[in-house]
């Protein structure tokens, strides 16, 4: 069973919708390649899936072990190499607002969660991927 299905929509945009769920994303070239730059591009997407994945698998975690990580957030930094046009970094930084309420081994349970996720391993080992947890 498909996944999603993608229609281009012209003037470099495009509308994706989730089969499932019938959710819809709209993408757009950046303003460095061509776009307006006035939704997510798609490799804006693969570097913002590496924090929604890491939080859901840190979710998973937190639930069996009971840790408090609701309101935390996650800032994403993509960078883009040349030659080919590329994502070569993603920088992702996490806030955890009840972070100071959290053992040493919770830490490292959150840590192991985020960083086994499954899109951290299906991105490819040249790509950069710096994680600050914050603590």
């Amino acid at each position: 069973m498909a996944t999603s299905k993608v229609i281009y929509n012209g003037g470099l945009r495009a509308t994706a919708t989730h089969l499932q769920s019938s959710v819809q994303i709209i993408t757009d070239a950046p303003t460095d390649n061509q776009g307006k730059g006035e939704a997510f591009s798609p490799t804006d997407l693969l570097a913002t899936s590496l924090a929604s994945c890491m939080f859901t698998i840190m979710g998973i975690a937190a639930r069996t072990h009971d840790i408090d990580i609701n309101g935390a957030s996650a800032e994403v930094t993509k960078v883009m190499g040349i030659e080919p046009r590329r994502v070569t970094e993603i920088h992702v930084n996490f806030t955890f607002p009840k972070k100071d309420e959290y053992s040493d081994k919770q830490k490292k349970i959150l840590e192991n969660a985020a960083l086994t996720c499954p899109v951290h391993f299906s991105l490819h080992p040249d790509i950069k991927k710096p994680i600050n947890f914050g603590w």
